[in-house]
């Protein structure tokens, strides 16, 4: 019997097969960790062959557990989103390495189509600003520096990580995958035009993008083809970027709701409805699903460090062994010593939006110890939620409850800070893998075991309400030390 829902979940540092019941129990899960390379300052990539092969790994040991192909009603994908994936149509094989989504080599690229004007464009067919966060820049900087791409013709394929991820699992002996993307994906690329929903001449003259070598865009649900590779026939039906997996993995359906996720990064999305969404403050419009052709849009805010920060503090600075020692570390001060951290350690995201903005610890002294650092980066993460939602509020969407979810949410101290630096009850899910759970939800419609995404919230399960505790003047003593930290920082780099 097919009741049964596997999910890839391919992130920046690992790759995980999950398997779910259509209540929502996660039955089975298999993870590898990733590398990331860095070359040169301010560059990051993957390599795209390993993540085919650990996903590959993981996910024959989930269906195995499952007891075989045969139990397995649908797949759904879900994925790092702006990372790019440059491949031979012939081959099925790399032909580059992967631009990882935290990437910042276009930062003068971007930079220069700013001074000429181009951004109010761009935004506005977009939802997107110009930075190199986006996969459009990436795409023409490959062009133009790796030579291998142009000498490839019409046999390059171009696609970010769930396009790989199907062209490698239809791809049979001697014959092409399907090459297509969801919206989701494609409206990160600067490419889409959000309101059509298709490529853009414009965009992708001003990036220099081979249109032929781009993917077809598709649904987020719906059946998109099958697999052979497991031993029986399985059928592909849900793709999202993760953070809008996460949107929908967290029910947040109705205009208004708001989910944050702290994974490598942080990502607070904003329900929108049918129209997108226009920021004065700095914000992207996004899609937040598309079913059927019509597009669901949300307001984001982009941090790019999150966990990846503790993971920076425990494996290269050594200061932790493991990232659960955060919480008691925290707990061990009665606050930060006058210490701030900034973790622009690949610049800065919204609402600033500097690509050369470097980290900073400040407020240091003699008193300073270990646990005012680890303080200090959890800090920042309720700081950098507070600024976006000063920025939301500013864009007239104000939030009244946050959803909050990612490997770093399971840390209770920094759950309850979150809630007393924003003023705002915080609830996080007891299952947290909700970039997982939205991909099932989006599978679960595509192979038809739900009528909509509504009927498939039913696998989100229960959750838990960190309500705020802090005072007033300690809020704002906190904030005011945090605006002085980061204001240097931006204007440092500015300068």
């Amino acid at each position: 019997m097919r009741d049964l829902i596997l999910v890839i979940d391919e992130g920046t540092t690992s790759t995980r097969a999950m398997l779910f019941r259509p209540d929502g129990a996660c039955l089975h899960s298999q993870a590898e960790e990733l590398a990331q390379h860095y070359p040169e300052p301010g560059r990051v990539e993957h390599d795209a062959a390993e993540i085919w092969r650990k996903t590959l790994a993981v996910t024959h040991a989930v269906i195995e557990r499952a007891g075989g192909a045969e139990r397995i009603a649908a797949i759904g994908i879900t994925n790092q989103r702006e990372t790019i994936v440059f491949w031979d149509r012939h081959t099925g094989e790399p032909l580059a390495p992967a631009i990882v989504w935290q990437d910042r080599r276009t930062a003068a690229t971007c930079r220069a189509l700013k001074e000429q004007g181009h951004e109010p464009m761009v935004q506005a067919k977009t939802g997107l600003l110009l930075d190199p966060y986006f996969s459009g820049s990436k795409i023409g900087w490959a062009m133009e520096h790796w030579p291998q791409l142009r000498d490839a013709g019409d046999r390059l394929a171009i696609g970010t990580i769930e396009s790989w991820l199907i062209w490698k699992l239809t791809a049979g002996e001697g014959q092409s995958g399907l090459h297509i993307t969801d919206a989701t994906n494609a409206s990160r690329t600067a490419l889409m035009a959000i309101g059509s929903g298709h490529w853009d001449d414009g965009l992708i003259d001003l990036f220099g993008a081979p249109r032929a070598a781009l993917p077809e865009i598709v649904d987020c649900a719906g059946r998109f083809g099958e697999t052979t590779l497991f031993g029986a026939p399985i059928p592909i039906c849900g793709i999202a970027g993760d953070q809008q997996a996460a949107t929908i993995g967290q029910s947040c359906l109705k205009i208004g709701d708001t989910k944050a996720t702290f994974g490598t990064g942080a990502f607070v999305l904003t329900q929108a409805g049918a129209t997108p969404p226009a920021s004065h403050n700095r914000l992207l419009s996004t899609i937040a699903w598309q079913l059927g052709g019509r597009r669901a849009y949300a307001l984001e805010g982009s941090v790019f460090v999150a966990g990846s920060l503790i993971k920076w503090i425990r494996d290269t600075l050594g200061l932790i062994g493991d990232a659960a020692e955060t919480d008691t570390l925290a707990r061990s001060v009665p606050d930060n010593g006058g210490t701030y951290l900034v973790p622009a350690l690949s610049g800065l995201g919204a609402p600033w939006w500097e690509p050369d903005a470097r980290g900073s610890i400040s407020g240091l002294s003699f008193s300073t110890t270990k646990a005012h650092i680890v303080r200090a980066a959890l800090e920042a993460m309720a700081h950098q939620a507070h600024d976006l939602k000063s920025a939301f509020a500013a864009d007239g969407v104000d939030w009244n409850c946050v959803r909050i979810d990612g490997g770093m949410v399971a840390n209770d101290w920094m759950a309850q800070d979150m809630a007393d630096m924003l003023g705002i009850p915080v609830e996080r899910p007891q299952f947290a893998e909700t970039t997982a759970l939205g991909a099932a939800m989006l599978a679960g419609v595509g192979c038809g075991l739900f009528k909509d995404l509504a009927a498939a919230s039913v696998m989100r399960g229960d959750v838990e309400t960190f309500d705020p505790t802090m005072s007033k003047d300690t809020r704002h003593a906190r904030l005011d030390g945090w605006a002085k930290a980061v204001n240097s920082v931006v204007t440092l780099a500015q300068g």
